[in-house]
Formats: C-alpha cells, structure tokens, sequence
C-alpha cells in the first residue's frame, strides 16, 4: 500500500494537558480513513498538526512524501481542507468566495463547474450566510476541490445535519474516492465511519485506542487489554453526544 499520510509519536499539549498523546497512524492512497472520537478527542488538532497549520510539540509527520512544515506551500497545491469551523466574510456571496479561494491557488478546477455538480449553481449570487446546513458543507467541499487536491481532509463534515443532508453528503464522498481522492475524515459518528470508510481508527483522549476495518472494530474491542478502553469511549461517546452511537 502506497502511504499518503504518515505520523509517529504525534503529540501537542495546552497548559501541561496533552491533547494528543503519542498518535501513530497511516492513510493508504485512495482509501477513506476514518478518524473517530467524541468531541474533545483531539481528532481537529490532530488534523491541524498533520496539515501544519498547528505546531505539534513531537512527533515526525509525513504528508504525500512532503513535510508540512517546511514544505507547506507545496503541499497545500495537493491537498484540500475542509475544517470544523468555517468562517467567512461577512456578507460574502458563494461566487465571490469561490474566486477568491480559486485565486490562492497557482492551479485550480473551475469552481463554477464544482458548484453545479454539487447543485449549487443557482447559488451563486447568494450570501453563504442564506444557505442550508446541508448546502454549506456542500459549498466546504467544492472550496476543498478547487485545488484539485490528491488529498482531501473533512473536519466533522455532517454534524449537525438532518439524516437527509447526511445521506447526501456521504453519496459525494464515495464519488471522491471514485475519483481517485484519498480522503482523510474525523466524525464521531459510528454509522458514518461503518459506511464510508475502508479503515478506523478511535481515537479517545487523545490516543488511538483500536484500528481496523469497521468490520475488524468489533473483533479487536475485545481482544485482551481493549475492552475497557474501548468501554470508555463509548460511554464519553454517549455522554457528549447524546447516544449517537
């Protein structure tokens, strides 16, 4: 398997808590690799130190065989981010925003065939503050693929969404990977990683407590050593998010 994303000994702490705590993990080319966990985890900072754009405390990362940090303007013409937390101009129309993330890059598709595929071409002269949940994440996805990314990384890309809009959302990610994308995402939803996702990893506390196939999850939570680890994060998984599992 050819890697897309290396890390070993990945670590950041805030105040003497580490956040992540020593990640180790792997993402093949063309696969959709799930990352895990209740909100609180450390999936969006581990996210943030793979990518660069937070300073990890230890650890070596490896991304499309380039160093994020010094090589972050290089990787960043391959890959594409979708993060948690999006913030945008006030009052910034979907064209005017598209151009302008069009415009970062030194290559890029055309955003305003991105935007019908997605069914957002009647969009285009409209705020992003007036669209639906289910069509921003769409609109997060397109700022994502304009680079024509080898590599693409979704942060929490259906919370909040109604089971619809999810549905929706999955069916595009599937056609990314058709489309030869390797896709990285965070989620703490069980279902979505069981559908989307050809390996999982669950990360609790900020440590990868089991990896695997969704299928093998079950198989190696009670393995020996695992099953009260594994315990533990289901019931942070029922206490933050309200039984999603």
């Amino acid at each position: 398997m050819t890697i897309a994303v290396r890390v070993q000994g990945l670590r950041k702490t805030y105040g003497g808590t580490a956040v992540v705590d020593g990640v180790d993990l792997r993402v093949g080319r063309g696969e959709i690799f799930g990352l895990l966990g209740p909100n609180g985890a450390g999936k969006s900072t581990t996210i943030e130190c793979i990518l660069g754009t937070r300073q990890r405390d230890a650890g070596d990362v490896e991304v499309l065989g380039l160093d994020p940090g010094r090589d972050r303007r290089t990787l960043f013409e391959r890959v594409g981010v979708q993060f948690q937390e999006m913030g945008y101009q006030d009052k910034i129309r979907v064209g005017e925003l598209c151009a302008l993330t069009s415009s970062l890059y030194d290559t890029s598709l055309d955003w305003r065939e991105l935007l019908a595929r997605f069914g957002l071409k009647d969009k285009v002269s409209a705020p992003v503050t007036a669209l639906s949940g289910g069509q921003r994440q769409r609109l997060a996805i397109v700022q994502a693929l304009i680079p024509d990314p080898e590599l693409v990384f979704l942060d929490e890309l259906t919370t909040g969404l109604d089971p619809r809009a999810r549905r929706h959302v999955w069916a595009i990610v599937r056609g990314l990977r058709e489309d030869g994308k390797t896709i990285f995402l965070t989620s703490h939803y069980m279902d979505e990683v069981e559908t989307l996702c050809d390996r999982v990893a669950i990360l609790s506390h900020g440590r990868i407590i089991v990896e695997g196939t969704p299928s093998e999850l079950v198989e190696k939570a009670s393995a020996a050593g695992l099953e009260e680890a594994f315990l533990d994060y289901v019931d942070d998984a029922l206490e933050h998010e309200g039984g999603s599992w």
